[in-house]
């Protein structure tokens, strides 16, 4: 008998706008079945932009789940002809042959959020917001040594540009201005890595 819980079925429980509900059937190694939720997402990348004078740039826009704004790295989701991300990428790290899709992403959400290409990428980590609901990952990256491009936003995005120095950003953290997980991430991965 194995000593860990397995998945025993999955059943599609609803398809929204951009997210498919499962129920997945789990059982325990004495045999008990368990229920849990998992809400499938597509993958993507969010990215933290540093300008020449070493300003993090952001973007401030609505956030419907929230029922007001968040300052945030631009970031978005991978269009659906990228490559489908492996399943054990977060237990084996950086994957060569999924890194460009990523990349891709990053560099497109940059410039059509921000109207800034970097031209150098650090790539920081993957993360899963809910690990224990959603199978989107996310790919966090630092945006260095950036130019100008054009801002391209799709038809439902409003929003602002912010620039702020490091300190500034931990302060919006500290004060609760900033929330967002993978934004708090590439803040304190830049002051680690970077400053």
């Amino acid at each position: 008998m194995e000593n860990r819980i397995r998945k025993i079925d999955r059943t599609l429980k609803y398809t929204g706008h951009r997210v498919k509900v499962y129920e997945d059937t789990m059982q325990t190694p004495e045999g008990e079945k368990l229920y849990y939720d998992y809400v499938e997402n597509r993958n993507g990348a969010g990215i933290l932009l540093v300008d020449e004078d070493g300003k993090l740039i952001f973007v401030k826009q609505y956030r419907q789940v929230l029922d007001g704004e968040s300052v945030e790295i631009p970031a978005g989701c991978m269009e659906p002809s990228d490559v489908t991300i492996s399943d054990d990428i977060l237990t084996k790290g950086e994957a060569p042959e999924d890194m460009a899709a990523f990349e891709s992403c990053a560099k497109r959400e940059a410039e059509e959020e921000t109207g800034l290409v970097p031209g150098k990428l650090h790539f920081i980590n993957y993360i899963v917001a809910a690990v224990g609901l959603f199978s989107e990952r996310t790919a966090v990256f630092i945006g260095t040594d950036c130019k100008r491009g054009s801002i391209n936003r799709d038809s439902d995005e409003y929003m602002d540009i912010i620039r702020l120095t490091p300190e500034e950003a931990v302060k919006y953290i500290d004060t609760g201005k900033i929330h967002d997980s993978k934004t708090i991430i590439a803040i304190y991965a830049y002051l680690l890595k970077f400053c």
